[in-house]
C-alpha cells in the first residue's frame, strides 16, 4: 500500500523511490496525474542525477491542447514494494505520476488540506 496527502494547493501527493542506472536511489514527492495517460515525468535534473538511459522520444498532447515532443528514458520506480520498470518522460515542472503506472490499482483520496492518499493494487 502507498500513501500520501491531499496538499493546501489541490494537489494529490506520494512518496515515490527512484532508481538510476547506477543503482543509485532517490525518494522524491510526485503529484498524482489522472490526466495523464503514460507512466511517469521527471525533471531534467533528477534524469541527470539519476544517469538514466536515453529511450527515444514521444509525442505529447499537454492540458492546454499543444502537442510537444519530449525525450524519454528508462526507470526503475519501487512501486507498492516491487521494482518496477517504467518510461520516464523528461518534463519541465514538478515529478507526475500517471495512469500507466496507477494501472491495476485503487486510489482513495479524502480531498481536503492534508487528507489521506491511498494506493492500493486490486486483487
Amino acid at each position: 500500500m502507498i500513501r500520501g496527502t491531499v496538499t493546501a494547493d489541490r494537489e494529490a501527493v506520494i512518496t515515490l523511490e527512484i532508481v538510476g542506472s547506477d543503482a543509485a536511489r532517490q525518494t522524491v514527492p510526485v503529484v498524482i496525474d489522472t490526466g495523464f495517460n503514460g507512466f511517469l515525468t521527471l525533471p531534467r535534473d533528477l534524469v541527470d542525477a539519476l544517469h538514466l538511459p536515453f529511450a527515444g522520444n514521444r509525442r505529447a498532447t499537454l492540458g492546454d491542447g499543444s502537442v510537444v515532443e519530449l525525450d524519454m528514458y528508462l526507470a526503475v520506480v519501487v512501486w507498492n514494494g516491487q521494482e518496477r520498470d517504467v518510461l520516464a518522460l523528461q518534463a519541465d515542472g514538478g515529478p507526475l505520476v500517471g495512469m500507466a503506472l496507477l494501472y491495476g490499482s485503487r486510489v482513495l483520496l479524502d480531498t481536503v488540506d492534508g487528507g489521506p492518499v491511498t494506493i492500493e493494487t486490486l486483487p
